[in-house]
């Protein structure tokens, strides 16, 4: 698809937004209910989708629950199934660390263990970012023999982990089991490069448990998504488009910043978001606007914690439609159904506005509406090309 976009992306003054509601996608809560979508009170979205049109989008295959960073890549029209990146990377891009050839990166976690030694809080009762600074600050006390170890905070309980030395690799398992219950397991490499780093990451959590053995809840970390930074082509050399990114999370802007947008600082919460785009508005033709707030409470299995927060977003629909977008999309990067507590693998509501939709006959946007609507269920990575040519942004193809 890039050598395609390459020949019929075409300059123009339209703008593109596409609003990213993370976990969006949902499950009713009971047998024949609605879903967290469909619960939640959404006026301008259903406005939008009652003049336009709307659909599923599948983030990376039938079946497949995605990452984040697959999630978006889809969004963004790389293929995520050729395109593999470690979260560690994307973490570290996304606090503005520069990870260069010599670096692994890993995102790691705060967690609580027992007395045995087994996870009993994955995120260590989401400890604070002034209190996770501080465990920062004491990890930096780790040294570890023919390596150089960076820790940096990230937000909350998490935080990255960079190892520099030469000859490294990255094919590690994590060490984050996913649940609670058991043990952290312990780093391993796939080949020799990647067992000289599982040694020293091994050496960092070893070292790391004993700084944090009296510090509950945060009494010990675990580590996930170990990456060097790979070669991957750049937003605008592929669409023609000067892209910003406005996201609250760091890694969300990591993922922007390793396709080249640039990124703009949105302060704190959805309305510093919103300004952020307005104070920009002449500086992109593309805009990346993520809201993470949705899967966060879907992990949190609290169903009518993610109704709100959609209704939160409902809410900023009329701002950005007052900036006059050329084509708006809004979808997730995939569904956390709070009654899972997790990503899962259904589809994801999309809905797009621009002059030149051809509607169908939903009018509300919900998952049931989504399945009925007339763009289907497409690959996430057709979106991009879709957007385009609602923009008037693609020449034709052939003669």
């Amino acid at each position: 698809m890039f050598d395609l976009m390459r020949e019929l992306a075409i300059e123009s003054r339209s703008k593109i937004v596409l609003l990213v509601a993370d976990g969006l996608g949902g499950l009713p809560r009971e047998p024949g209910g609605p879903t967290e979508l469909e619960a939640a009170a959404t006026p301008h979205l259903d406005a939008l989708v009652a003049r336009h049109v709307c659909g599923l989008s599948i983030p990376v295959a039938p079946g497949i629950a995605p990452g984040s960073g697959p999630g978006h890549l889809g969004l963004f029209g790389y293929d995520p199934r050729a395109y593999t990146i470690g979260r560690g990377v994307l973490e570290a891009l996304g606090i503005d660390f520069d990870v260069g050839a010599d670096d692994v990166a890993a995102r790691g976690n705060f967690c609580t263990v027992d007395a045995a030694g087994n996870i009993t809080d994955r995120r260590a009762g989401r400890i604070s970012s002034e209190l996770g600074r501080e465990l920062v600050e004491e990890l930096r006390a780790v040294r570890i023999e023919g390596a150089k170890i960076f820790v940096e905070p990230v937000r909350d309980y998490r935080f990255v982990l960079v190892v520099r030395a030469p000859g490294l690799g990255e094919a590690i398992d994590d060490t984050d089991p996913g649940m609670t219950g058991v043990a952290p397991h312990k780093p391993q490499g796939s080949d020799p490069a990647s067992q000289r780093t599982a040694a020293i990451l091994e050496s960092f959590i070893r070292q790391a448990a004993e700084i944090l053995k009296e510090r509950r809840p945060a009494n010990m970390v675990t580590l996930r998504g170990v990456a060097k930074r790979p070669a991957i082509p750049q937003f605008e050399e592929v669409y023609r488009l000067r892209a910003g990114a406005i996201a609250v999370y760091p890694m969300y802007r990591g993922l922007a910043r390793l396709v080249g947008m640039t990124i703009y600082r949105p302060g704190t919460d959805l309305t510093g978001q919103i300004e952020a785009l307005r104070r920009h508005w002449d500086d992109a033709d593309f805009f990346f606007v993520h809201y993470k707030s949705p899967d966060a409470a879907g992990e949190d299995g609290d169903f009518d914690r993610k109704v709100a927060c959609i209704e939160e977003l409902d809410k900023a629909i009329p701002a950005i439609m007052d900036l006059g977008p050329d084509v708006l999309i809004v979808t997730g990067d995939h569904s956390t159904p709070a009654a899972l507590r997790s990503h899962s693998w259904h589809p994801v509501p999309v809905l797009l506005a621009a002059k030149s939709c051809r509607p169908d006959a939903e009018t509300t946007f919900g998952e049931g509406a989504c399945l009925r609507g007339g763009l289907g269920q497409i690959e996430a990575k057709y979106l991009m090309p879709l957007a385009l040519a609602h923009a008037g942004r693609l020449a034709k193809f052939g003669a």
